[in-house]
């Protein structure tokens, strides 16, 4: 029986590990080829282990054992002008383009008086600029292939704000706006924009950052409240995926400018 999205191509960045990963593996079962990009590099600030070339590799691997393939480069989602070389590269040699999942972005965990410009800019440039630009490099072959569609992962402190986050709360607030934003315009090309909004999940980001909230947490009791919500617990990045499966397919055709929570309440309460 022939997949969800059998004969289509998606772009995903970030995809050495983590959600990025589990999406190129739930998205080949489903019969697609990737086009993966990853950093794959450390990064200033950022407090976790970086992906590495190994994992982009190992990411292919897993893909390639799906029967399908992978055009895979390790590029910064900074770099426009090259994620654009990469995409095109991609497209010549899968044929086609027909779903951009721009995943990437990092978490920074300081409070607000710790805030550097350097941490903050190297925030936005990563979390709201590279979801732009994975945008800018895609579109237009999702345009020139009839349609398609657009996941930008924001996250849950994209609906609800949370404590020592200051940057990333401003990122995932700013992709949220840029997802609306473009679903209004793209309307006319039938490509479709939605944005996942994760909460807790078990990937080398989520526990780095986590770990530094609860420090900050207990050095700030009276903000414990803010960290005690009820989640139950973090979940496994393919539950992300499934939801990106989804949006990424035909039974989501009239689901357009939506911000969907997988994050267990999280947002909620």
């Amino acid at each position: 029986m022939a997949g969800k999205l059998e004969g289509k191509v998606a772009f995903i960045t970030g995809a050495a590990r983590g959600q990025g990963r589990t999406h190129a593996v739930r998205l080949a079962e489903e019969g697609a080829d990737i086009i993966g990009i990853d950093i794959c590099a450390p990064i200033d600030g950022v407090n976790y282990q970086p992906a590495t070339p190994d994992d982009l590799k190992e990411t292919v691997r897993q893909v390639e054992s799906r029967d399908r393939r992978m055009i895979s480069e390790v590029v910064d989602t900074r770099d426009l002008e090259k994620m654009q070389s990469v995409v095109d590269r991609g497209v010549s040699e899968l044929g086609r383009l027909d779903v951009i999942a721009a995943n990437a972005g990092i978490d920074i965990v300081v409070p607000w008086d710790k805030v550097t410009p350097e941490i903050m800019r190297t925030t936005i440039d990563i979390n709201l600029l590279g979801t732009w630009h994975a945008v800018r490099a895609g579109v237009q072959h999702l345009i020139d292939s009839d349609g398609g569609s657009i996941i930008l992962t924001s996250s849950a402190n994209g609906i609800k704000a949370g404590p020592f986050n200051l940057p990333y709360n401003m990122s995932k607030f700013g992709v949220t706006a840029l997802m609306r934003s473009l679903a209004m315009e793209l309307a006319q090309n039938d490509v479709r924009v939605n944005s996942i909004h994760p909460g807790a999940v078990d990937t080398p980001m989520a526990d780095g950052a986590l770990k530094a909230i609860n420090e900050y947490g207990e050095e700030n009791p009276g903000l414990s409240g803010m960290l005690n919500q009820w989640i139950p617990g973090s979940m496994p990045p393919e539950e992300i995926s499934n939801a990106l499966v989804y949006l990424a397919s035909d039974a989501s055709k009239w689901v357009t400018g939506l911000a969907m929570s997988v994050d267990g309440g999280m947002a909620q309460y």
